[in-house]
């Protein structure tokens, strides 16, 4: 644990458990150079305990660059809730959880993420005033959405030349709520989309509403397409996927898209353009920043519209230095962070 700490430049670790609630708890603060760690609350099963410690520190790390690069005053961090098998009553574990925070005075300020909702957070705010994405706060979603489109359409003009969307062939893995808004906004911009998604309501739903083509979740890697759009869970790029690629560009929401940073130049030797996934996937964490600091919407909007100008500084960079741009990002977010 500490090895991993250390390797990842971790400030501090941060277990909890409440056996009345059935809580277990993982709350990772990567760097708080720039202000409070905020970041998101996954609640999902994982195969043991160090499982669940590891994806709240890589995360926790994705955080600090996204914000670092986002140009905010905030630092990086991610909780992890362990999804019991059973749970006899969700409000008192999320309350459980609230209190958890409020006793890092601040330190860390938690938001919606994979496996939780609005009303898990108004549970969460029940016992301490360091939680947004709240049914006050708004759903982030749709801001993280548009960011991500922004972001698509800096990547087109990067790599195909124009940003114009029309006819473009869109491949989304995943539709959740950020995946489906992404959709939708694609959709509006003349995009032919292909889908997947293990709930095949989703993708039904996507037909009818979007035109959009269903692809089998194991044949949406391969399939050909224009742009390849990670929306789902992480670890979907790895030495063996990226060989399958029928792709110009990956640009998608998911967090921690790579399984190592190897992959990325991998990507790069295919001519295939990766834009890095804590910069285009910016727009949620901007959203619920600007939001738990009181700013208006025409404010976060404007802050969000720079993600374009940011994923285009990072092409700009690694086209004339010939790497990817994930070593580019990984690069300019370091020196925020630690200069």
């Amino acid at each position: 644990m500490f090895a991993l700490m250390q390797s990842t430049r971790l400030e501090s670790l941060h277990l909890s458990v409440d056996p009345v609630s059935g809580l277990k708890a993982v709350i990772a603060i990567h760097n708080s150079r720039l202000g409070p760690a905020l970041g998101g609350c996954r609640y999902l099963a994982y195969p043991n305990d160090e499982s669940a410690v590891a994806d709240a520190i890589r995360l926790a790390q994705g955080m600090s660059y996204k914000a670092a690069l986002a140009g905010l005053a905030q630092g990086g961090g991610v909780a992890v809730i362990v999804r019991p098998a059973h749970v006899e009553n969700r409000g008192a574990l999320f309350e459980a959880f609230g209190r958890c925070i409020d006793q890092l005075d601040g330190r860390y300020i938690t938001a919606i993420d994979s496996g939780t909702s609005v009303a898990d957070m108004d549970c969460i705010a029940q016992q301490t005033q360091h939680v947004t994405s709240t049914t006050s706060a708004g759903d982030p979603a749709p801001h993280a959405a548009m960011g991500v489109f922004t972001g698509i359409r800096a990547t087109a003009m990067a790599r195909l030349g124009s940003d114009n969307l029309e006819g473009l062939r869109v491949a989304i893995q995943g539709l959740g709520n950020v995946g489906y808004a992404l959709a939708e906004q694609l959709h509006a911009a003349g995009a032919e989309l292909l889908v997947s998604d293990i709930d095949h309501g989703k993708v039904q739903l996507a037909m009818e509403q979007l035109n959009a083509h269903p692809i089998a979740n194991d044949a949406l890697l391969s399939t050909p397409c224009d742009i390849l759009a990670p929306c789902g869970l992480g670890g979907v790029l790895n030495s063996h996927t990226v060989t399958q690629l029928r792709c110009s560009a990956v640009a998608g929401s998911a967090n921690n898209q790579l399984t190592h940073l190897d992959v990325a130049d991998q990507l790069e030797r295919r001519g295939i353009l990766y834009a890095p996934d804590y910069v285009i996937n910016a727009g949620g964490l901007i959203y619920v920043s600007l939001k738990h600091r009181g700013e208006e919407l025409t404010t976060i909007t404007a802050h969000l519209s720079k993600i374009s100008s940011r994923l285009t500084e990072v092409f700009a960079h690694a086209q004339a230095e010939k790497r990817s741009p994930a070593r580019v990002a990984d690069e300019l977010a370091e020196k925020v962070l630690y200069r």
